[in-house]
């Protein structure tokens, strides 16, 4: 068992919101294909990263998890692809994590 983790920006390279309607078609769209999903949306998590020029960078972001048997790299990959350009980021952090259920 797999569980797969989406960061999700709170808003733009701008400072301007993301709509809800955005994360409410990412959360509908994984609760479709994998049987559910898990939305951290009421506090949000801050990213905090050095860019290459040295500086820190900082992102508030949501977090949206599902858990699936097997990875498909390619779907993940693909869709990744898809989130960046609905966000309008260089990378979406999507990671998977073998766990167990108890």
């Amino acid at each position: 068992m797999h569980l797969i983790q989406l960061f999700l920006p709170l808003r733009d390279n701008d400072g301007q919101a993301f709509p809800r309607a955005l994360y409410d078609e990412v959360r509908a769209a994984l609760a479709e294909r994998f049987g559910g999903v898990t939305a951290f949306v009421r506090s949000p998590a801050v990213g905090l990263w050095e860019d290459g020029e040295g500086d820190v960078q900082r992102d508030d972001v949501v977090l949206l998890e599902v858990m699936v048997d097997h990875v498909d790299h390619g779907w993940w990959v693909s869709y990744r692809k898809g989130l960046e350009r609905r966000f309008r980021q260089d990378e979406v952090l999507v990671r998977a994590t073998r766990v167990e259920r108890l």
